[in-house]
């Protein structure tokens, strides 16, 4: 498959590229600053530009069978950078007739807000209130874009490499706990071609 990857200088975003090269798939990746992304491979495109901007968008998805959107807020960026840049990418994608997008979202979001405890609901809607509320955002534009789309939210997410011990659940009582990026990543390549939470927002955990 050849594969457009947003969010790619992130941790997650990382081993999405990684991973999805391993696999065999074809990816181009969309970054501000292409000198961020260390994986070198044939079958990786990097285009310089900005998910804000919808040409820049169009560009990077043109072609592709799925879509994976990995992207952050951080505090240099703009207040609503993960939704504005979902949208374009919502966007693009109804204009190019490309239909799979996999949204890499959080615990806390949404309907999944008492699945964490309280001390992160207290960080959340503190601290963090930036990136819930453009994560709240995101969400709802995806969940009526008419894509074929799912929203994974992990619970605290760490770094370190696969372990493939992880698990997904619909199930509201699922609580957050953490898990590696790797796995949050393969679970996502996975969701791909085997659309099991299609349409749905599966929480993921160790």
């Amino acid at each position: 498959m050849k594969l457009a990857i947003f969010g790619a200088t992130g941790g997650t975003g990382q081993q999405l590229v990684e991973q999805a090269l391993a696999a065999g798939h074809r990816v181009v990746a969309l970054v501000r600053d292409p000198a961020k992304v260390t994986t070198k491979h044939p079958d990786l495109t990097l285009l310089q530009g900005n998910v804000l901007e919808l040409a820049d968008v169009v560009k990077t998805i043109n072609g592709v069978d799925g879509v994976l959107c990995s992207l952050g807020n951080t505090a240099n960026n703009p207040a609503m950078v993960v939704s504005t840049g979902t949208q374009n990418i919502v966007q693009a994608m109804r204009q190019k007739g490309i239909k799979r997008l996999i949204v890499i979202s959080s615990l806390g979001v949404g309907d999944s807000k008492n699945q964490v405890g309280w001390l992160f609901k207290l960080i959340m809607w503190t601290f963090l209130r930036k990136v819930i509320r453009d994560k709240e955002e995101q969400e709802k534009i995806v969940q009526a874009s008419g894509l074929e789309w799912t929203i994974i939210r992990p619970g605290g997410l760490a770094d370190g490499p696969r372990t493939g011990h992880y698990k997904a659940s619909l199930d509201p009582s699922f609580m957050a706990s953490r898990v590696v990026r790797a796995d949050v990543a393969e679970f996502a390549l996975k969701e791909l071609t085997d659309p099991i939470y299609l349409r749905k927002t599966p929480a993921i955990t160790s």
